[in-house]
């Protein structure tokens, strides 16, 4: 099955910035289910092996999108850099909702979608975003969280916290990159504006979709607990426990094998499976 490969499509948010995203799918005449893929914090696009999970559920038959946030740090001309730290720095939780909204409508439009068959997929804080945006958009109706968080207030605390509302920054160093990564006073503000909103946990509590949870055993970055806590809060869902797993499954950014790490692939399998069997064939 030939699988087409629509990148870098620029997408316009009036309330945020440009931004960029891929459209995979197989070619045929028939109307594709919409596979959102929602990246997590310090990821983009085209992080890791990404792109070949976006081939493997085009050729499962689906019309896979993937997307950067407009505020993740990446350029319209270059979307594997953090080249804009300025435009991290002000990200929030509202303008990544935001951008998950114009995602949706222009998608759900084109011709080759099946707009009654929505799933969004988050990785780590992109789950919780994917969780909130799930409860609040009655057009989903899967989600599949990987590594996700189950709440997102993650600032830093006390004295710290102090620090920070003081000097209205602070620097997270990237792992990779070596970069200092600003977070402006404006993040928190955004969420204290809003907190019920932003409550990861009421709104898995009020997810009317079909959910998939999947985590892994030795994830470094978010404490397989999340998983757990986030089943405990809406049984309905199904966990899936990756049995020794990391945060990302396997991948690392450079991925240039040709093929998924072991994990992943696992994954994904499961995902096409549960996107199948809840949402397709229901």
């Amino acid at each position: 099955m030939k699988v087409i490969k629509d990148q870098n499509i620029i997408l316009s948010n009036s309330k945020t910035k440009d931004f960029l995203a891929d459209a995979y799918y197989p070619e045929t005449e028939n109307k594709l289910p919409l596979v959102i893929f929602v990246h997590g914090y310090k990821g983009y696009k085209d992080w890791g092996a990404w792109d070949l999970m976006a081939e493997k559920f085009a050729e499962a038959g689906f019309f896979f999108v993937k997307f950067n946030f407009s505020h993740n740090g990446t350029t319209i001309e270059n979307p594997h850099g953090f080249d804009d730290l300025e435009a991290f720095g002000n990200n929030n939780y509202s303008k990544e909702l935001s951008d998950l909204d114009v995602v949706l409508n222009h998608f759900t439009i084109d011709p080759k979608v099946d707009d009654q068959k929505i799933v969004l997929i988050g990785h780590s804080r992109g789950g919780g975003i994917s969780i909130i945006k799930t409860s609040e958009d009655i057009r989903i109706n899967g989600l599949i969280t990987l590594a996700s968080v189950d709440n997102l207030e993650r600032f830093p605390k006390d004295e710290a916290f102090e620090n920070w509302k003081n000097e209205g920054v602070y620097y997270v160093e990237n792992g990779r990159t070596k970069q200092q990564m600003p977070h402006f006073y404006q993040f928190y503000e955004d969420f204290a504006n809003d907190p019920h909103r932003f409550d990861v946990e009421r709104s898995m509590e009020m997810a009317k979709a079909h959910v998939l949870i999947v985590h892994g055993t030795s994830d470094e970055g978010v404490s397989v607990k999340n998983a757990e806590h986030l089943h405990i809060l809406n049984p309905n869902t199904e966990l899936f426990l990756v049995e020794n797993g990391n945060h990302v499954f396997g991948a690392k950014e450079p991925w240039e094998e040709e093929n998924l790490p072991e994990d992943l692939n696992k994954i994904v399998e499961k995902c096409i499976e549960f996107i199948n069997d809840k949402i397709v064939n229901e």
